[in-house]
């Protein structure tokens, strides 16, 4: 009986001992099991088993690495770079009226004897990105082998001055043509192959206009609504870039054509003829051009440039009116004039129905909207250092004052900028 407890309690403590080890075995089997679980990690089962093919792990391993689809990752809004505020710049202009043999007269402010600089101390800043300085050495080497043509009225071609200023600071351009009237230019520069013209065509369409250099008309614009100006038109197709505006010049008294007939005016109390009005003439022309644009298969790069506000107070070019103002203004400080905006909204509306058609054809058209950033520049225009040191018979003498065009340097250099930014990262 003795020997027999003995014998049982051997037996009892080995299969304790079986059970303990089992035990242990399944709760390190459970511990291994959670661990590599929660960590994402495949267990040891998983790696024997591989996947099926449309398994989807929650989470990838570590060291795969996943390609982004632009459809699937959300995508950063598009910097709205035409609104904004002018912040200060202390290192100024690029280039200087001393530097730079390309500003005309009329637009040369410090020659001119303007008194205060501080106008060219500011830069355009977007509100919710940074738009960075201009590099002409960069746009040049973009530009190779390139042509541009900016087409309209005067403010055109105080751009075109403004863009040859800023890349003189990496070669001068040599002028290569210009019309009899010096208003059609065409520049080359020889180390990059790269061709700039400016095209007078204040209307777009075809016109004869009757006024001196000073803006005094002897009779009404005679303008053909049906007929887009052959100066542009001939070289378009070679054109791999284009800025094209219009607005300023529909003010003006006009008579209208279509069809080879006469159909109506704008501000023509002395002809019996039927008043249509400047907003007739400009949406009409701004639809025959922009679909000549639409359809015209172009395979570069075209910009609509809206119109710019002009700042004259107390009048207006030939009536007196002066533009003060030596600062920027902040946004809500000013309203653009009533005819300002309603040559804007002719715009905004006439791009926004041709903008879908041309991307559907293929023709790469772009809004190029400055008139707001524009108008906070109040501070920017000649004024009456339009001329020569004006004051300096007479202090109090009267002069034609220039609340329209811009100073350079001046606040203009802000739009090469904007257009710079979106040609590399529009």
């Amino acid at each position: 009986m003795k020997l027999n407890w003995k014998q049982w309690f051997r037996n009892f403590q080995n299969r304790m001992l079986l059970k303990l080890m089992i035990a242990i075995l399944l709760m390190g089997l459970s511990f291994r099991l959670v661990f590599f679980r929660s960590t994402g990690l495949p267990s040891v089962l998983e790696e024997k088993s591989p996947l099926p093919e449309k398994t989807v792990l929650s989470e990838p391993p570590q060291s795969v690495q996943v390609q982004e689809n632009e459809d699937q990752v959300p995508r950063k809004e598009k910097c709205d770079l035409f609104t904004g505020d002018w912040i200060a710049n202390p290192s100024g202009p690029l280039y200087t009226n001393r530097s730079c043999q390309s500003i005309e007269s009329h637009q040369n402010c410090m020659n001119n004897g303007r008194p205060d600089t501080g106008y060219l101390h500011w830069r355009w800043n977007p509100r919710d990105c940074e738009l960075p300085p201009f590099d002409p050495e960069r746009f040049l080497e973009m530009m190779r082998h390139k042509t541009w043509g900016l087409i309209g009225d005067s403010i055109s071609r105080n751009h075109v001055q403004s863009l040859l200023c800023m890349l003189s600071t990496v070669e001068e351009a040599v002028e290569v043509y210009h019309d009899e009237q010096y208003r059609s230019r065409r520049w080359h520069f020889p180390s990059y192959n790269f061709t700039i013209s400016y095209i007078w065509s204040p209307f777009l369409v075809e016109s004869a206009i009757f006024e001196d250099f000073n803006g005094v008309s002897t009779s009404e614009v005679e303008l053909y609504l049906d007929k887009l100006d052959k100066k542009w038109t001939d070289i378009y197709q070679n054109l791999d870039y284009i800025i094209f505006s219009s607005g300023k010049w529909f003010l003006k008294s006009a008579i209208f054509h279509e069809n080879n007939t006469v159909v109506g005016c704008h501000n023509c109390p002395k002809r019996n003829l039927t008043e249509l009005g400047f907003v007739f003439s400009y949406r009409k022309a701004l639809q025959y051009v922009l679909n000549f644009i639409v359809t015209s298969n172009h395979k570069g790069l075209i910009f609509f440039r809206t119109s710019t506000p002009d700042h004259f107070e107390n009048g207006e070019w030939s009536s007196g009116g002066n533009c003060p103002k030596t600062a920027p203004v902040k946004e809500g400080e000013i309203e653009l004039k009533d005819l300002n905006r309603v040559l804007r909204n002719i715009e905004l509306v006439e791009f926004e129905k041709a903008a879908p058609e041309a991307s559907r054809d293929g023709v790469n058209l772009k809004l190029l909207d400055l008139t707001l950033l524009s108008l906070l520049r109040p501070d920017g225009h000649p004024g009456a250092y339009r001329e020569f040191h004006p004051f300096a018979g007479d202090k109090n003498a009267k002069v034609q004052t220039d609340c329209l065009h811009w100073c350079l340097p001046g606040p203009i250099d802000s739009w090469n900028d904007v257009i710079m930014e979106m040609l590399v990262n529009g």
